[in-house]
């Protein structure tokens, strides 16, 4: 560092801090120092050959600086302070609307912790911004070279300490537009605040203000708006050093800050040297913090150190505009709500009290044809020796802006008609308070005209008063009347290849979808065939981007399934951010969903059901039976190796799922589905045991395992399993719990091990031992659950809740009612509507019906073939007189049980088998009755009928009938 220079311009300024130090500190100490040293920083900066431009993102008055002096100047080259690697996506802010970030993405990382992926970094850009005014003026003057000279992408994380530094600020955003920028890291010119927590409290109490960013407008942008450039500078620079020296001298935020000053001024060297321009030909925007720098490489006469730029690592970078907002902005950058609304504002306020010629890109948003074009250049003035500015701006008491009653007043009207909008009851007399509170408040903080944060501290005090009726509150609504929360949008030519083949996928839909907003989409496939392809690129969507970016709102797409109306609301411009950052993944969203369908399935937490379930989502979306085989196939390696049963309830559905549409849309199943239900069977019989007594494994899932085993037993007996290794994997089972022992008894009434009458038996013997009824609940929760693999016992969990219900006396039932419910409730909530359809067809539909209703459980089964003892007529048999009757059910019964034969003739003696006929009436009466036989028994009197023949010529057939009729 060269050493300060005591005749120099500022050897006044040096005197009068060296008097003021001695004053107050009694003498030489740190303070004069402080002071002193501030004044060679300035010093210092101001006489750089290469002339720094110091500026604060974001400020109004450093953008109005900015414009003047670049109209003045005309440099040939202008550094700016930005990331060098974002430099070629510059040109592209002619298609954007302001505010948009410059953005480099990396989505796979080599050479960081894989657990910071995706890495990602934003620059915002806004017209009341000085690298705004500098870029426009750069591309669009024929024969400027635009340089950035900041570190890159991959050396911003290089040199990132995560989790050392919290991040300061006022206080987040709380739109949801503020979460834009999502994690990235913000990159900015100028970030401009104290760093030393003590100076900034100091500085809000003492200037009467509620956070930095009231403290900035009114100390700093309010006096810089109208000031020429020279004192610009030298304030500006003063700041940067007064908030430099008195920042924590150690830490990894002051190496990185003192790497990036190393950074630019060597390759600023670089291209000076490489180009031979003249540095006086030259302007370096950077933020007033760095050009107070105190490096020995700073400048371009600086003395080179062993500094050493590393190089990048090999993590691939992409890079793309992305849309901002100014709530995003505050957000990022730890600036209260509002504040780059109102610094907006200021701008254009600025611009025309001014007169100033801002730089507008050519073409950009719709705006005409730049001002700086039609301008006349003004020549630079001629160079002179530096001048002190300061003295005289120290020395200068405070600017008294006379009071603009119109503005204010304005003001006033418009929050009570915003406050009105939005369910406030306010009037007119709120609209006058307000104007004469801003005004009370400006005076209570020494300032003659209130600024915008007054008058939003007097709106929330005269219209919020105790609530908020609408979804905004008065605070949020001043922001709005001042500028609102602009946000960006990216034009189709700046968007990635992905993003503009999406909306040329969706054109059909003949839909605004870049703007913002929710737009409703109508596909109607049956009148449109080609609107198909849309939905398909439709639901992509939905599965890729976040929620609310498309949502279905009538139309599903399953398994099988394919609606011919779909109904969606689409917010696309809302969500391009997300829609930008697919294309730096892939160049159509069929490669980015395999990609991250690959990505899911072999990732290291990869599970079996997320395998399962990507290998559903390559069939239901990209259609691609390869990718669903490989998928499967690497679902069975992830079967074979897992030892838990954690996800089996998902595998069981999802298996259940793929099999219920291959078997329905393929001719065969594909081969791995068949070895995945083989190695599923033999893998869960050999946990079945093992997940019964294990804690950790819940009833739910000992269910699905059983439910995968009973359900898939039919396939997997028929590629070859051996259901023995079933049963001795049930009779190995010996659960501790309740739950599960209710189950264990299910699976043995399924394999025939248990009846179910000895199943109700253990029920009732459950309710007879007072030391089991506590319990009962659990196992009742067994039962449900058991209707997951042996749906077919809902009857005997219906008998079992409501014996309990009958039997327990109420001292009993109360205490453990709610632990049943709950129970039911956590453990079996998705089997309840099989338990609730079986009550309703066993219980009375009618209230009156229930007195008299017994319940099935309890009615005495009888045999449907035990036989009606009936004593036959001494004479002739009935039956003969009915089978007389009717013939044709004769030749019935003797054809269905094989019998060929026909009548016999008359006067044949009556065979044997008239007498089991006549035994068994009953019989008869049935056959007739079922073959529509509408006869009658004969009387004894009456002779002996023709199908007395019948039976003589088909013993077999009264053989056959009369073991039928004597069977139990």
């Amino acid at each position: 560092m060269s050493a300060p220079r005591e005749n120099g311009a500022f050897a006044g300024l040096r005197g009068q801090l060296r008097d003021a130090a001695a004053t107050f500190a009694g003498g030489p100490d740190a303070l004069e120092g402080i002071l002193l040293g501030m004044v060679d920083d300035v010093d210092r900066a101001v006489g750089e050959p290469l002339e720094i431009f110091p500026v604060c993102h974001h400020s109004p008055a450093s953008a109005l600086a900015m414009a003047r002096r670049l109209r003045e100047k005309q440099p040939k080259v202008v550094y700016l302070e930005l990331c060098e690697d974002m430099a070629p996506l510059l040109t592209e802010l002619r298609n954007c609307r302001l505010p948009v970030a410059v953005q480099a993405f990396a989505g796979d990382v080599d050479g960081f912790p894989a657990d910071w992926a995706p890495l990602s970094v934003v620059a915002p850009v806004t017209e009341a911004s000085a690298e705004y005014q500098a870029i426009a003026y750069a591309l669009d003057t024929p024969g400027v070279e635009l340089v950035l000279v900041d570190r890159s992408a991959d050396h911003v994380f290089q040199w990132d300490s995560r989790g050392e530094e919290a991040p300061e600020g006022d206080g987040p955003a709380e739109e949801p537009e503020a979460a834009l920028h999502g994690e990235a890291v913000g990159v900015g010119i100028g970030d401009l605040r104290p760093r030393f927590a003590e100076l900034e409290e100091h500085l809000l109490r003492h200037g009467k203000v509620r956070h930095w960013s009231e403290w900035w407008h009114q100390y700093v942008e309010v006096p810089l708006g109208d000031s020429d450039h020279d004192t610009y500078r030298q304030v500006m620079f003063l700041i940067g050093s007064l908030f430099r020296r008195l920042a924590p001298g150690d830490g990894s935020r002051v190496r990185v800050d003192e790497d990036r000053e190393r950074y630019m001024w060597t390759r600023m060297r670089e291209h000076l040297a490489v180009t031979g321009t003249d540095p006086e030909d030259c302007l370096y925007v950077c933020g007033a913090f760095h050009a107070a720098s105190r490096v020995e490489e700073f400048g371009v006469h600086g003395v080179p150190g062993a500094f050493e730029i590393s190089p990048r690592t090999a993590t691939a970078w992409q890079y793309g505009l992305i849309p901002s907002s100014h709530a995003a902005i505050e957000a990022q950058f730890g600036l209260a709500a509002g504040s780059v609304s109102i610094a907006a504002t200021e701008w254009a306020k600025g611009l025309k009290r001014t007169r100033v010629k801002p730089y507008v890109l050519e073409g950009q948003a719709g705006k005409r044809k730049s001002a700086a074009k039609k301008a006349a250049v003004v020549p630079a003035p001629p160079s002179e020796v530096a001048t002190d500015k300061l003295s005289g701006f120290l020395r200068r008491p405070p600017v008294l802006d006379g009071l603009d009653e119109a503005e204010l007043l304005g003001w006033s009207v418009d929050i009570v008609r915003a406050a009105r909008r939005n369910g406030y009851l306010a009037s007119t007399a709120d609209a006058i308070a307000v104007f004469e509170t801003s005004i009370l408040l400006a005076g209570m903080r020494d300032r003659a005209k209130p600024t915008p944060y007054d008058f939003q501290d007097a709106a929330v005090t005269c219209i919020e008063k105790d609530s908020v009726p609408g979804r905004r509150d008065v605070r949020r609504l001043v922001e709005i009347m001042m500028g609102g929360d602009r946000i960006g949008q990216v034009g189709y030519d700046s968007l990635p290849p992905l993003a503009r083949d999406v909306f040329d996928r969706l054109a059909p839909l003949e839909l605004k979808l870049e703007q913002r907003g929710v737009r409703r989409a109508l596909l109607d496939m049956a009148s449109r065939p080609e609107l198909r392809a849309c939905s398909d690129v439709l639901w992509m969507l939905r599965r890729l981007l976040p929620r609310g970016a498309a949502r279905p709102i009538m139309g599903e797409r399953r398994l099988g399934e394919r609606s011919i109306q779909e109904s969606w609301d689409l917010a696309l411009g809302t969500h391009q951010r997300a829609l930008i950052e697919l294309g730096y993944e892939g160049v159509s969203l069929e490669q980015v969903l395999e990609q991250r369908l690959r990505r899911d399935a072999y990732g290291p937490q990869a599970t079996t059901a997320a395998v399962l379930a990507a290998v559903e989502d390559a069939t239901l979306y990209l259609g691609s039976r390869r990718l669903a085989d490989e998928l499967g196939s690497h679902a069975l390696k992830l079967l074979a190796a897992e030892r838990s049963v954690d996800g089996a309830p998902e595998v069981l559905s999802r298996v259940r799922a793929l099999l219920a549409y291959y078997r329905t849309s393929e001719p065969v199943l594909p081969s791995w589905i068949e070895s995945f239900v083989k190695a599923g069977y033999a893998h869960y019989c050999t946990l079945l045991p093992t997940a019964f007594r294990d804690e950790d494994a819940t009833v739910g899932q000992v269910a699905a395992m059983l439910g995968f085993l009973f359900g898939m037993e039919g396939l997997a007996l028929s590629l070859g399993c051996d259901r023995t290794q079933l049963e001795l994997a049930v009779a190995q089972s010996h659960p501790d719990e309740p739950a599960k022992t209710a189950l264990l008894w299910a699976a043995q009434v399924q394999l025939g091990t248990l009846s179910r009458g000895a199943l109700r038996e253990r029920c009732d013997e459950l309710l007879d031992n007072p030391l089991v009824v506590p319990a009962y609940p659990r196992y009742l929760s067994g039962f449900v659950h058991a209707l997951e693999p042996v749906p077919g016992l809902a009857d005997v969990v219906v008998e079992a809740v409501s014996n309990a219900f009958g039997r327990l006396p109420d001292a009993v039932l109360l205490p453990w009612l709610p632990l049943l419910i709950t129970t039911l409730r956590s453990g079996a909530a998705d089997l309840a509507p099989l338990l609730i359809r079986e009550a309703g067809r066993i219980f009375p539909g009618r209230l009156a019906a229930l007195d008299a209703w017994v319940p099935p459980w309890r009615t005495p089964e009888t045999d449907p073939f035990a036989a009606v003892p009936r004593t036959p007529a001494p004479d002739a048999p009935r039956g003969a007189a009915l089978l007389a009757a009717h013939p044709a059910a004769c030749d019935a019964v003797a054809a269905l049980l094989g019998c060929d034969g026909g009548w016999a003739p008359s006067g044949v003696p009556a065979p044997a088998g008239v007498p089991l006929l006549a035994a068994h009436p009953a019989a008869c009466d049935a056959v007739a009755a079922l073959l529509g036989c509408d006869g009658g028994w004969a009387t004894a009197a009456e002779p002996a009928p023709a199908g007395a023949a019948l039976a003589a010529r088909h013993p077999a057939t009264a053989e056959a009938l009369e073991s039928l009729l004597t069977t139990g």
